[in-house]
């Protein structure tokens, strides 16, 4: 059984982690999956947004699996913290994917979990779900939360979660902006797919264009981040002229991604 499942519909990318028994938490292979699959689904042309997942209601990730972690422990594994693997580091592919991503967020995001839920551009969390950081109380380090989160949410808020290792409910989770919506347990995925669809109607090099800027910005200076041209320009697009003759005809827009 694969530890990652993907697939393609309707253009968009389903990812999900499929370890329902250990809470979908991640193990190497896990993470490798994870890696192949970030890297498809922002390589295929026909894909036009992404959406993560896990398998079940129990959770959407229990982060690092801590029963491998110990194994690996006893038979004295070297551990390698962020960025310093032969590999990309899994949190910034997901960051650097240039269509949109969306958490279907189906249970408990914790540790490792919330982290990737952080690196998606929107969250779509069920009535059930939680948000932990625990790192604090395990003695390992949140390096992608710490880093992001300060910035997606007030900095008291982001730093008493990440100092108290303590669960954010979904309710205060949406009071600090940090989920979008939220809807019944095992909605998740189907809400996400709706919202994927729509964004997925829109034009790519648009849609490629707000999230390569908006990611390579984010805490530059105004000045300097005005001034960044990423990628395509959908201003001189065959798309932008194709969005002015629909509109014209009041048809929908056919695009051709150039």
């Amino acid at each position: 059984m694969s530890e990652v499942n993907y697939r393609v519909e309707d253009r968009i990318a389903v990812i999900e982690i499929n370890r329902p028994e250990r809470r979908n938490a991640l193990t190497h292979e896990a993470v490798e999956a994870l890696l192949r699959a970030f890297v498809e689904a922002n390589g295929d042309p026909q894909v036009c947004a992404v959406i993560l997942t896990g398998v079940g209601n129990a959770a959407f990730c229990a982060g690092a699996d801590m029963k491998a972690g110990v194994e690996a422990a006893d038979a004295r594994e070297r551990p390698r913290g962020p960025l310093t693997g032969p590999q990309r580091y899994l949190l910034e592919a997901l960051l650097e994917i240039w269509k949109p991503t969306i958490a279907a967020l189906n249970g408990p995001a914790v540790a490792g979990g919330c982290e990737l839920a952080l690196a998606c551009d929107i969250r779509i969390a069920a009535e059930h779900v939680t948000f932990a950081l625990p790192e604090a109380k395990r003695g390992m380090g949140a390096h992608f939360a710490t880093v992001m989160l300060p910035r997606m949410i007030p900095s008291g808020i982001a730093y008493e979660m990440l100092y108290r290792g303590a669960p954010l409910s979904v309710d205060e989770a949406a009071r600090w902006g940090l989920v979008n919506r939220i809807v019944a347990k095992g909605e998740a995925l189907s809400a996400a797919l709706e919202l994927a669809r729509e964004i997925a109607c829109n034009a790519p090099i648009t849609l490629r264009r707000i999230k390569e800027t908006s990611v390579k910005a984010c805490g530059q200076p105004v000045a300097v981040a005005l001034r960044l041209n990423e990628g395509l320009s959908p201003y001189e697009s065959e798309d932008r002229k194709e969005g002015f003759r629909a509109f014209v005809e009041k048809r929908a827009p056919q695009w051709q991604g150039k």
